[in-house]
């Protein structure tokens, strides 16, 4: 019984089918294993599992499995069971394998269903550089900080609004390595080449002057370092200009291209995001650049 647990962890039904033994018989040899320490046991929903305590053994019992081992291991009777162990094995492959090919049409539903929309994105983020310093120009109200704030080394967030600057500190309050400084983002508080990145995430369309945001941006990235622009493409909605106060009314390919360009920002990539079927607001695009 030990031979398979020592490298499998399997329930009692598994070991009846390897082992060609009784249910009876088998909890009853596994109740003795556990009262001498030799099984530990777990509980996965509804099922139990059965391993052999290999780390948990004391010393004696560490010298004694090897010779058990080699002396049990070579009878025809362990061959035997070790190919039904691979049987077993291999239909716990076949019932998630048989799972998938059931769910493929419905996974993702399934996944948003179970885990929510944003989990893959948020997981992604721990690939971040956590010796990064990074500058969230127009931070608002601090959501993109919050966000990431935990996978990098610092957060300087800077935005021109007293207001928006309250609720970001009341945000952001638990975040010990987030500095929130007030600032235009034509003059940004930030010395040159501080910054490894910098986020200037849907702020531009309200900015006059986009250009220089972006060259003030540069300014504070040291070489090599990121820059990351989300905004609106071009729209319609001239109603925003109004209610909102956006000053532009979205951004071509070509315009957002040139503005980076003469920022000193190279190696420059745009792609428009995929559109949120319950959002109400024009498409968005990202772009991203190095500074030269």
């Amino acid at each position: 019984m030990l031979l398979p647990l020592e490298h499998h962890e399997l329930t009692v039904s598994e070991l009846c089918a390897i082992l060609q033994l009784p249910q009876s018989t088998v909890s009853r040899h596994l109740k003795t294993l556990a009262d001498d320490g030799w099984v530990v046991s777990r509980r996965d929903g509804t099922s139990r599992f059965y391993a052999m305590a290999v780390d948990e053994l004391d010393l004696g019992a560490r010298q004694l499995w090897p010779v058990i081992r080699d002396q049990v291991g070579g009878a025809s009777g362990a061959g035997q069971d070790a190919r039904r162990l691979q049987s077993v094995l291999q239909r716990r492959r076949e019932k998630s394998r048989a799972f998938f090919s059931s769910a493929a049409g419905q996974w993702d539903r399934l996944r948003l269903q179970l885990f929510g929309g944003r989990t893959h994105l948020m997981a992604l983020l721990s690939l971040v550089d956590d010796r990064l310093i990074v500058g969230d120009l127009g931070c608002g109200t601090g959501q993109m900080s919050e966000a990431l704030a935990p996978h990098v080394a610092r957060v300087i967030a800077i935005d021109g609004s007293a207001d928006m600057l309250r609720a970001a500190r009341a945000r952001l309050e638990g975040s010990s390595n987030v500095e929130v400084r007030e600032g235009a983002l034509e003059a940004l508080p930030i010395e040159d080449g501080l910054l490894d990145a910098v986020l200037v995430s849907l702020v531009l369309h309200h900015q006059p002057e986009p250009g220089r945001v972006l060259a003030e941006a540069a300014r504070v990235l040291r070489p090599g370092g990121r820059i990351l622009v989300v905004d609106m493409l071009p729209h319609d909605r001239t109603e925003y200009q109004q209610q909102m106060g956006h000053v532009w009314l979205g951004f071509s390919e070509d315009t957002t291209r040139r503005y980076l360009t003469a920022a000193g920002v190279s190696a420059v990539r745009l792609q428009a995001l995929p559109a949120d079927p319950d959002a109400e607001g024009p498409a968005l695009f990202v772009a991203t650049g190095r500074k030269a």
